[in-house]
């Protein structure tokens, strides 16, 4: 326990520092966010404002890890860390690519959807072949697992990490909001991993508990940096990295239901625009902005959402009582 907490609080200052220290090289850089032409008037404001805040969680993240290797017995959240990376890279690609051409949009989606792919059929080859178990797979509220047939397994968590990391970076879209509904997703797999004896994966999470914190009093609003893909395709990594990791992953329902609500927000619009030409169910789309074309703040959403994911980490945790117990 005390490991976990010095990693939580090393997680927050290292990425307040390297905050302090990258937020000007990146104004120098001219590495501002260019605004989508569709999004609400308002958000051109912050127009200019700089990106790839995610470095300063996921280099105090990556120091945390080192740190922590010379007390390590189990080296999975080596694993954890490296597809989250993976995945980083795969929005920092994306991020360069909007502020080297002036424009919001950066890699296609086939382009990123076949990095993801190849990525995430590594990371699950390896925790199969660390532990052929994993291809039982535990339904929430109860111990008792069923066996998936080791290929139908992999494509099946192929499916699920693509869809969980893009829904991460859909959520990303008002100051503080994914960066806030992360906060206690990755404080319950802290909790859920130390339960599980699992201390040495603990250590990611954690160290991005504090490494939030951290980076929020950058990001909220009024934003003075955003994480950008690269901050939130990173962390969607490890989101459903550590569920797979853990040996969990239908308890990415619960912990990542505001994720999935958002996703599933743009495919209802979408879907709904296409079939009746033109007519709305949202005022806007992801659902984040369909609230603030209501006339939330967004303080008010950020606090909202983040509250659901808590709760909802809660159920989580009640869910998995049979695991730990």
């Amino acid at each position: 326990m005390e490991r976990i907490l010095i990693t939580v609080l090393a997680g927050g200052v290292l990425s307040g520092l390297i905050g302090f220290l990258l937020l000007p090289v990146l104004r120098a850089l001219k590495a501002g966010q260019s605004i989508r032409e569709v999004g609400p008037t308002w958000h051109n404001s912050k127009a200019g404002t700089p990106m790839m805040g995610g470095l300063f969680f996921i280099f105090s993240a990556i120091l945390c890890v080192v740190g922590n290797l010379p007390v390590m017995t189990d080296y999975t959240v080596i694993y954890v860390l490296a597809l989250s990376l993976c995945f980083g890279l795969v929005g920092f690609l994306d991020d360069f690519c909007k502020v080297k051409f002036k424009r919001n949009l950066g890699l296609t989606s086939i382009q990123k959807a076949l990095l993801q792919m190849a990525v995430s059929a590594l990371f699950v080859y390896l925790l199969v072949k660390q532990d052929p178990s994993r291809c039982n797979i535990y339904v929430p509220f109860s111990d008792t697992p069923f066996y998936v047939h080791p290929l139908l397994y992999v494509f099946f968590a192929m499916f699920v990490m693509i869809g969980c990391d893009n829904a991460v970076n859909i959520t990303d879209g008002v100051d503080g909001l994914c960066g806030s509904v992360t906060l206690p997703v990755m404080a319950f797999f802290t909790a859920a991993a130390f339960a599980m004896g699992k201390y040495d994966l603990a250590i990611l999470p954690a160290a991005l508990c504090g490494g939030l914190v951290a980076y929020l009093c950058y990001n909220w609003h009024p934003a003075k940096v955003f994480m950008g893909d690269t901050g939130s395709l990173f962390l969607g990594g490890v989101v459903c990295a550590m569920a797979f990791a853990l040996d969990m992953p239908l308890i990415l329902i619960f912990v990542g239901l505001v994720y999935i609500v958002e996703t599933l927000s743009v495919i209802m619009q979408v879907t709904y625009f296409k079939l009746t030409h033109g007519k709305r169910i949202f005022k806007m789309s992801p659902i984040h902005h369909h609230f603030e074309m209501c006339g939330w703040k967004e303080v008010k959403i950020v606090l909202v959402f983040t509250a659901v994911s808590a709760v909802m980490c809660g159920v989580a945790w009640l869910a998995i009582q049979g695991r730990i117990g």
